[in-house]
């Protein structure tokens, strides 16, 4: 197992210097070390300010190893994100890890209380559709399960602010306020809005799961031998599909350290999230390769994690 630990990571080290390099040709495709110079210091910045920006920043070299091997952005680019070596944001001059301690806990008060509420929640309706499958309930469950992946999550925000926030005034339409007093309010629509957001395709994804598992033989014998529907759905289905279910789960840690984008942004709360947003808004690349590269690093190590968790739950899994 430790091999194959090993080789997964090494492969993960590949994808993570092939995501560095994607963003480094993706970024400076579309943007110029003169174009983040002139959004740190403003449109009217004079061009002598300009040219001392980059030079204090790192910016006035050339970005390719063929135009200068020894001293270019892109070897730079690499030997920062692999050293840990983040530095300060181009937009405000601020160390990018105090911003990334500063919008941890946002971040993690929107989503793992989302996850956490989600995924129950997911696999018990699915668990009620699949019981009560080639019915009604299951004709009517999978047309609302579509009708929830179509509809756009930006629908659902604006829906959930002009109802709930507007006209019922329930909870506040936007902002954050860390005091665990109100944290709750300002985080219970955003919050809300992600579970109705997502529960149709994992309602839509476990649904097939457990049905693929119900005509199996062992669940026929268990059948035959008496055990109840419910019993079965619960200690026979459910378990056999775990596989899948881990796989859903253990993908979805690394997303709850990096936030939401959207929720974030829209709600304004001031997370990973957000931050990345302004970072792509602003073209604050030492900011935004930060994020990235450790979205990958996660990620990554989740896939590991998964591969892992699959030894537990099936003892029939062998890692080689």
């Amino acid at each position: 197992m430790l091999a194959y630990v090993i080789r997964r990571l090494a492969y993960g080290g590949v994808v993570v210097l092939g995501v560095l390099f994607f963003l480094f040709v993706v970024f400076f495709w579309v943007a110029t070390p003169d174009d983040i110079a002139r959004r740190a210091l403003g449109e009217k910045a004079l061009p002598e300010a300009i040219e001392q920006w980059k030079i204090n920043h790192g910016y006035d070299r050339p970005l390719w190893p063929w135009q200068d091997l020894d001293d270019n952005m892109l070897f730079s680019h690499y030997e920062s994100m692999l050293t840990f070596d983040f530095g300060r944001s181009d937009a405000d001059d601020v160390p990018i890890l105090e911003k990334i301690y500063d919008g941890a806990g946002p971040s993690l008060a929107l989503t793992i209380p989302m996850f956490l509420l989600s995924l129950p929640l997911s696999v018990m309706l699915s668990l009620v559709v699949a019981v009560f499958r080639e019915t009604y309930v299951d004709r009517m469950g999978v047309v609302l399960c579509v009708l929830g992946m179509s509809v756009s999550i930006l629908l659902y925000i604006i829906g959930a602010q002009f109802l709930i926030a507007k006209l019922l005034r329930w909870f506040p339409i936007s902002g954050f306020d860390p005091s665990p007093d109100v944290v709750m309010r300002f985080l219970a629509l955003p919050i809300l809005v992600g579970i109705v957001s997502s529960i149709g395709s994992n309602v839509r994804f476990y649904r097939t799961v457990f049905l693929e598992e119900v005509h199996r033989d062992f669940v026929r014998t268990a059948r035959a031998k008496g055990c109840g529907e419910a019993r079965i759905m619960v200690r026979h289905v459910l378990r056999n599909a775990m596989i899948p279910i881990l796989t859903q789960v253990v993908i979805a840690i690394p997303f709850l350290f990096t936030g939401s984008l959207v929720l974030e942004s829209f709600f304004g709360i001031p997370g990973l999230g957000a931050l990345t947003v302004e970072a792509i808004q602003g073209n604050d690349f030492a900011t935004l390769r930060t994020m990235v590269f450790v979205g990958a690093l996660l990620f990554v190590v989740a896939q590991v994690v998964t591969d892992l968790s699959y030894s537990l739950a099936d003892p029939r899994v062998r890692l080689e």
